[in-house]
């Protein structure tokens, strides 16, 4: 069915049955893979991914290829919201006391896997090192999305996302896509690398990235706080329309920082992260003024007076839309761009599935970062560890299990850089892009599943770890996300 105009208006046409009955079946497969997925594997989203891969062009090409476009769209916009909501729901404490930790082990989760591509296709199948750097760079980033979903997803008991290992991944899994970023402006460069401005092309998401990370929390602390905190705009406008005011605030920054992120050069992804963690950092307890009669003894002026969280809001106007139409986009939009025919030929598998194994590993290992903080923090004995009859080293394998499986995930990303590989440079042959094609769909199933069970039967092990899992709030901050989350009574986060 195709849009037609005549130049001032478009055409109004009734869709055929065939393209009203595919669009149904569509969606309710999506829901139902997702369901069946959940079941079996604990990893909902590769029902997803399968549904893409039927309906896509890989297997069936039962949507019009327009459609298709469009859903990529939908889905790329749902990636941004589960990011945006990412920071917003992420513990900011956690994030600034960890950034060292968090930075090594995103380093450790980039470095690896490009090693190891270079070992096995540079000196192992014979490619070129080119060749070996596209693949490497491909299979070295972990997939926001996923990341997200999993940790959302993975347990109805706890909130790994307030946990400190969760901290730590998230902020790794941020800092992989950064330096991802900056290894897709080296390959789409590469076509030209003789008139290319490399030190340029390196340094501007670099530049920009550092920049945003920086000037970002000065002007939520010196600019957008005190402003937010002002009672002529709290009080007529925040406490007044609610959530309305709420949704228009939240929309502006993750508008605002997607466009600066883009044009300054640095990931629009990066840039929705710290949206969401620019409107967390904003306060959201209700302030009485002086002169102004409490509204505590009457319960019925407090609900109209009091303030929603951010948190709220975003789970009253946009979590469904998010969860059953952007976010099933998305994943089934990883299916449409899987090369799904190319990949069954036996010198493809076999080396397919090898490659797969060493990146698994090559992520598999930033896990380790934590029995070694571990080690390093036990040079000075903490009080509270000696009441503990297990060492530490041997408690935190959960942790470690959690990070390094979590980091497994490549799709999204990993398919964007290694197609820009194939499509923009003359150095990836079509059978390494295959290859680097069979690793990350068999990393992306892979890591939620591993994550999944490992959740099911050591998640209350990893949530409830004196020094990996969920931490105490510290007395005075203030974490935006939904109230029934934070406990009152002990400051720490509820199960």
């Amino acid at each position: 069915m195709g849009a037609e105009g005549n130049g001032a208006f478009l055409v109004y046409r009734e869709p055929d049955i065939v393209s009203i009955l595919t669009l149904i079946s569509f969606f309710f497969f999506l829901a139902v893979s997702e369901w069946l997925a959940d079941k079996v594997l604990r990893a909902g989203l590769i029902g997803q991914i399968i549904v893409g891969l039927i309906y896509g062009v890989p297997i069936g090409n039962m949507l019009a290829l327009e459609w298709q476009e469009t859903f990529l769209a939908l889905g790329y916009i749902g990636l941004v919201i589960i990011i945006f909501e990412g920071g917003l729901t992420i513990r900011l404490d956690l994030l600034w006391q960890n950034l060292f930790l968090s930075t090594t082990a995103a380093l450790l989760g980039v470095l690896t896997p490009i090693a190891l591509a270079f070992a096995l296709f540079y000196a192992g199948f014979g490619y070129g090192p080119l060749e070996a750097f596209i693949v490497g760079t491909a299979l070295c980033s972990t997939s926001l999305g996923t990341t997200f979903v999993v940790i959302k997803s993975a347990s109805s008991k706890h909130d790994f996302a307030q946990t400190r290992v969760g901290t730590v991944l998230v902020s790794a899994a941020i800092l992989d896509d950064v330096c991802g970023l900056v290894l897709v402006s080296v390959i789409s460069q590469l076509r030209d690398i003789e008139n290319a401005n490399l030190g340029w092309v390196i340094g501007r998401p670099i530049l920009a990235s550092g920049l945003m990370a920086i000037m970002t929390p000065l002007a939520a602390k010196f600019v957008l706080g005190p402003l937010f905190r002002l009672p002529a705009i709290e009080r007529r406008f925040f406490r007044r329309f609610g959530h309305v005011a709420n949704m228009i605030l939240m929309v502006l920054v993750l508008c605002a920082f997607l466009a600066v992120a883009a044009y300054a050069g640095a990931s629009v992804l990066f840039g929705a992260f710290l949206a969401g963690t620019v409107v967390s950092s904003l306060p959201s307890k209700q302030h009485v003024y002086p002169g102004e009669p409490s509204d505590t003894t009457d319960l019925e002026n407090d609900a109209k007076q009091k303030r929603p969280t951010f948190g709220d809001t975003f789970e009253r106007y946009i979590q469904d839309a998010q969860r059953f139409i952007l976010q099933p986009c998305f994943f089934a939009s990883i299916g449409f761009s899987i090369p799904f025919v190319e990949l069954w030929t036996g010198d493809v598998i076999w080396k397919g599935i090898v490659f797969t194994i060493l990146m698994v590993l090559g992520k598999l290992i930033v896990g380790l970062v934590i029995p070694l903080w571990d080690l390093v923090a036990n040079k000075k004995p903490d009080p509270s560890e000696k009441a503990l009859s297990t060492p530490p080293a041997k408690r935190n394998w959960a942790p470690a299990a959690f990070l390094g499986t979590a980091m497994v995930a490549r799709g999204e990303i990993g398919l964007l850089i290694i197609q820009i590989g194939l499509n923009e440079t003359p150095y990836l042959s079509r059978k390494a892009f295959v290859i680097a094609v069979w690793a990350i769909l068999l990393n992306t199933v892979i890591g939620p599943v591993s994550v999944g069970i490992l959740l099911n039967r050591f998640g209350s092990a990893v949530a409830e770890d004196r020094r990996w899992g969920i931490q105490a709030i510290k007395t005075g901050g203030e974490v935006n996300r939904k109230h029934e989350v934070v406990s009152e009574d002990t400051g720490t986060v509820a199960p």
